[in-house]
């Protein structure tokens, strides 16, 4: 049985309580990821900002640029008391995959004795299918005409 281990990235980009949406907007753009985990000083997972909070801070900037109310340069605090769903290491593939799609999220943070270890996205998942897709079309015969 795969597990999380197996395929998580460990040691993701990670930003304190004190960055701000724009920092993180920065590293996801600099980076080109979607999910970036908020954790403490002692690797502990505070919350989690998506490139959708950012995108969504940026729309309300633009409607507020006349006032000079800013969301953009909130600081990531206030994104630490999301509802985060996480996984553990040992946990399968699968079970990791259904817990995300019955959720509707895009990534899984990964905590190992209260600590942030890694991250499992749904674009680990499509590598996953792309290569069990790949292996299926290697094993199965040619057939006429092909």
């Amino acid at each position: 049985m795969f597990t999380v281990d197996d395929m998580m990235t460990r040691h993701p980009h990670t930003l304190s309580p004190d960055h701000t949406l724009d920092d993180a907007h920065r590293l996801m753009r600099a980076e080109r990821f979607r999910h970036l985990p908020i954790v403490d000083d002692n690797e502990r997972l505070l919350g989690l900002v998506t490139q959708r909070d950012v995108l969504s801070a940026q729309a309300s900037s633009l409607g507020r640029a006349t006032n000079g109310d800013h969301q953009i340069h909130t600081p990531l605090a206030q994104f630490t008391d999301k509802q985060l769903v996480t996984v553990s290491p040992e946990a399968s593939l699968r079970a990791a995959a259904l817990s995300m799609l019955a959720r509707k999220i895009g990534c899984l943070p990964v905590i190992r004795n209260q600590r942030l270890v890694g991250i499992i996205t749904d674009s680990d998942f499509v590598a996953i299918a792309s290569t069990l897709l790949e292996i299926q079309e290697e094993s199965e015969p040619m057939e006429e005409g092909e």
